[in-house]
């Protein structure tokens, strides 16, 4: 009997310790700027300008060659411009500012017809 109150006496005075350490949580409000958006392109009638990732493609070697050939010369080489598959459109921005694309189908390269000497502007802003 004795061994049985000393152990409903040990569980009172455990389980009432416990309540006494219990942590409160503080929460704190923390204010947050809002950062400008970084400016979008935009073409000359103010349409928006999507820039497109650098993805290279099966064909971009014979690509690199073809531009090399007309004197077209460029950073970053020549990336896939349509998702791959058996027809993909390759285009490769020369050092002129100017740009060379052309089209691949099944490994057999052509070059695209030029848009009236397309020029994009450099990465700075200036032709």
């Amino acid at each position: 009997m004795k061994r049985l109150l000393l152990a409903v006496g040990m569980i009172a005075v455990v389980s009432s310790g416990c309540s006494m350490f219990k942590s409160t949580t503080v929460t704190r409000e923390v204010a947050v700027t809002a950062r400008p958006a970084p400016p979008q392109l935009v073409d000359a009638n103010g349409a928006p300008i999507e820039k497109v990732p650098f993805v290279s493609g099966i064909s971009s070697a014979t690509v690199e060659i073809m531009a090399k050939a007309q004197a077209c010369r460029g950073g970053e080489g020549a990336a896939l411009v349509t998702p791959a598959g058996p027809v993909e459109v390759y285009r490769m921005r020369c050092d002129d500012g100017k740009v060379f694309m052309a089209r691949c189908e099944m490994r057999q390269c052509k070059e695209l017809p030029r848009a009236g000497g397309v020029r994009l502007p450099r990465e700075g802003g200036g032709l």
